[in-house]
């Protein structure tokens, strides 16, 4: 679609003689939240890095509010409006929580207005801007990682495994966070295996398996896609 955010067109990623993905194809649209599930090895983080420039890609394109982003590194890409988190937090560790925003502030965000202070009252850190990272919990050290994606002042947040590990309450608090950031205009991906956060997140659902999109649409409706539940459950 034109007035799409992100569009995705036959996206394709080799790895020596393995086919990681094959033609995927999609389009996001701005303020549009996507879930993207797969068991594992179905190529999620594969297409998260693809599109956040981590990785080349051999086939297709990737392009951001009409602006082609191939070849272009992950610092440029973040530059343009796309951020993503990490499955495994990995904060500067000899910094202070305040002090790991200020990095991507001031050399990958896009002139954002927001203040350090600012974005860790919006992600429930106030009172921990002195702190280091390793006096974190599990639920704190994630949403300092959701912070540092949205100290680059994104368009497009891509959310991989933001919940993994969690309690079922601290998986609502994040799901929450999710949910408030989208309010406030950013579009979101979310790459995730917890099915009910997904579901109560999600928008569209977009499932791959070994590679390839097999299902695009309505939650509901993928859920119940056939191709899915043999993916999940096997024949």
């Amino acid at each position: 679609m034109s007035d799409a955010l992100l569009v995705v067109e036959g996206l394709t990623k080799r790895f020596g003689g393995f086919t990681a993905l094959s033609d995927i194809s999609l389009s996001i649209q701005p303020g549009e939240r996507l879930g993207l599930i797969g068991p594992n090895g179905s190529g999620k983080s594969t297409f998260t890095n693809c599109i956040s420039g981590t990785l080349p890609i051999d086939a297709g394109s990737v392009t951001l509010d009409g602006r082609r982003l191939d070849g272009l590194p992950p610092h440029q890409r973040t530059r343009l409006g796309l951020a993503r988190s990490f499955q495994l937090p990995r904060p500067f560790g000899s910094l202070t929580v305040a002090e790991n925003l200020r990095v991507p502030m001031l050399y990958a965000g896009r002139g954002g207005t927001d203040t350090e202070a600012e974005l860790l009252e919006m992600v429930g850190l106030g009172g921990k801007a002195l702190q280091r990272p390793g006096d974190l919990t599990q639920v704190e050290m994630r949403k300092l990682e959701l912070a540092r994606a949205m100290a680059a002042s994104p368009r497009l947040l891509v959310a991989d495994e933001a919940m993994a590990g969690l309690s079922n309450s601290e998986v609502d608090e994040i799901l929450a966070l999710l949910l408030r950031l989208n309010a406030q205009g950013v579009t979101i991906v979310l790459i995730e295996h917890i099915m009910r956060a997904v579901m109560a997140f999600s928008q569209r659902l977009v499932c791959l398996v070994a590679g390839r999109k097999i299902a695009d649409g309505d939650p509901q409706d993928v859920i119940r896609n056939d191709d899915v539940l043999k993916a999940y459950l096997g024949e």
